[in-house]
């Protein structure tokens, strides 16, 4: 006497046209703001240790300025900066931090210009069937 088995196993997927580039497009804006978020808080990290009047010998100051300064040249005299003692209020910096913003804005809705291709149709689902056979003899 045989005795069979069938035995179906049904499997479903979707598949989302162009979700790579969406991914892709959602990750790009994420890093453009990264890095001039961290350049943002590097110049205003500037601006509080110049209205303290930190020491521009010790290392990491220096280190700050050093890297800031790369960014803020060409700001440099744009306006005047008040000073009281050692304590300088860079106007400048803050202006610079301003356009700073504007360009991330600028490049991250170009970003989304270019790359970004929204869903155009519903989701495509496949479904899949497999069915095998098992034969057992007593």
């Amino acid at each position: 006497m045989s005795n069979d088995n069938r035995v179906s196993q049904v499997t479903s997927s979707q598949q989302e046209p162009e979700r790579e580039q969406r991914i892709f497009t959602f990750k790009a804006t994420q890093l453009v703001w990264l890095l001039f978020g961290v350049l943002e808080a590097l110049i205003a990290l500037r601006i509080g240790l110049k209205l303290i009047g930190a020491n521009p010998e010790s290392p990491i100051v220096a280190l700050i300025y050093g890297f800031t300064y790369l960014f803020l040249f060409p700001f440099t005299g744009l306006v005047g900066s008040p000073t009281a003692g050692a304590m300088v209020l860079e106007l400048s910096s803050m202006f610079a931090m301003l356009i700073y913003g504007l360009i991330a804005w600028a490049i991250e809705r170009t970003v989304w210009l270019v790359f970004y291709r929204p869903s155009g149709g519903p989701v495509v689902g496949v479904t899949e069937t497999t069915t095998s056979e098992h034969h057992s003899t007593p």
